[in-house]
């Protein structure tokens, strides 16, 4: 997505905290011979598929929910995927729009089967509240309608889901400038891709236009290969386990240059090769963006 482009481009430039290594960014590229490994969407088997409305339904809940594992060493994404897809298994209406709108947090944990608070719960039964309400105000309770709203096109729905959806406004303010990262909105537009094979309400003509979402593991990748180089105290701080302030310049650092990082990787695969796609230290930031 153009925005979120020119945003981490804008502060790759203007960073301070944190440096991408075009050199080395060249050096993996090399190693690699621009071979990026192709992932079935499923292969863990852990989420829902009918091929239909309920998938789309599905999806957009578990991205509402996908954010801020860390704080609970023994929650992942996998907890979320898993404990949904079980959700709708035993209770087709589990997802209903008219629920959703009511969970409370008890009742989140036992949908998802987890024993304790999850982090943040208060924030992920308020964005389970927001996605219900409006998804029965504006697409008749079903996230199937957004989709179809955005007439195949994966810019189109990322707008429609950040203008109708505040929780998954993904923005920050940087030395005076609106960034935009859009982790959630973009991730849900590739699960739509990846669960429908780019078919039916997975169908998108302008795919490539996203980009790579920008969470805390990414970043401890792109560093532990040396593309992300950080200055000394934002080390420490990550090393140590210190949290990272949400919206601060050193988290907006972190996540828009490692979006910038790997775009750059993406360019020059395609230049160098044709090709077109593409437990180590990380920071710490609560986060309903990811």
């Amino acid at each position: 997505m153009e925005a979120v482009r020119a945003s981490a481009a804008w502060v790759a430039s203007r960073s301070s905290h944190v440096t991408v290594d075009l050199q080395e960014i060249e050096k993996v590229v090399d190693k690699i011979q621009g071979n990026v490994p192709k992932v079935e969407w499923d292969f863990e088997g852990i989420h829902y598929f009918d091929n239909g409305p309920l998938t789309v339904q599905y999806l957009f809940v578990l991205d509402a929910l996908n954010f801020c594992f860390w704080p609970d060493k023994d929650l992942s994404y996998d907890h979320l995927a898993s404990g949904l897809k079980l959700a709708l298994e035993k209770d087709k209406t589990a997802l209903d729009a008219d629920r959703l709108k009511n969970y409370t947090g008890p009742e989140l944990r036992q949908l998802l089967n987890w024993p304790r608070p999850l982090p943040i719960e208060e924030e992920r039964v308020r964005l389970l509240h927001e996605v219900g309400l409006e998804l029965e105000r504006s697409f008749g309770g079903q996230a199937a309608n957004l989709v179809k709203s955005a007439g195949n096109s994966a810019a189109t729905l990322i707008e429609l889901i950040t203008r109708h959806f505040p929780g998954f406004r993904d923005h920050s303010l940087y030395k005076g400038r609106q960034v935009f990262l859009y982790k959630r909105a973009q991730i849900f537009v590739a699960d739509l891709w990846g669960a429908f094979k780019g078919q039916n309400y997975g169908e998108f003509h302008d795919i490539n236009s996203i980009t790579i979402f920008a969470d805390y593991i990414v970043p401890a990748v792109l560093r532990e290969l040396g593309i992300l180089k950080y200055g000394s105290n934002l080390s420490c701080s990550i090393d140590s386990n210190s949290e990272i302030v949400p919206g601060s310049e050193e988290e907006v650092e972190i996540r828009a240059c490692s979006i910038y990082a790997v775009e750059k990787m993406r360019d020059l695969i395609s230049k160098k090769f044709g090709k077109q796609n593409m437990a180590l230290s990380h920071h710490r930031t609560l986060s309903i963006y990811y």
